[in-house]
């Protein structure tokens, strides 16, 4: 599998713990009082933002991604939603290995 393909798919991943996180957990704890939720997708998210980092270097080393497009692609990252973004934008690219 290319290294583009796993970015993608930890891509996505990532993209739906972020949502996980800010969308379920967090009003479980802020509003049900049940903090337990966010320690664990919280861990988990934490987790897969790390290898979503790690992937990204490794497919711009494929690719090859521009700086400005590695720039691009982390601060969708950190937006919610913002992953389905880079997905669109990195279908656009081909596999050179």
């Amino acid at each position: 599998m290319s290294d583009l393909k796993k970015f993608r798919f930890i891509n996505k991943v990532e993209g739906y713990s972020f949502i996980v996180l800010l969308f379920i957990a967090m009003p479980l704890k802020y509003m049900m009082d049940y903090p337990l939720a966010t320690k664990v997708a919280g861990m988990l998210h934490g987790l897969l933002f790390i290898l979503f980092i790690y992937q990204l270097l490794e497919a711009a080393r494929e690719v090859p991604f521009s700086k400005k497009e590695v720039m691009l692609y982390f601060i969708l990252s950190l937006v919610p939603f913002g992953s389905f973004y880079t997905d669109k934008l990195c279908r656009r690219k081909p596999i050179t290995a």
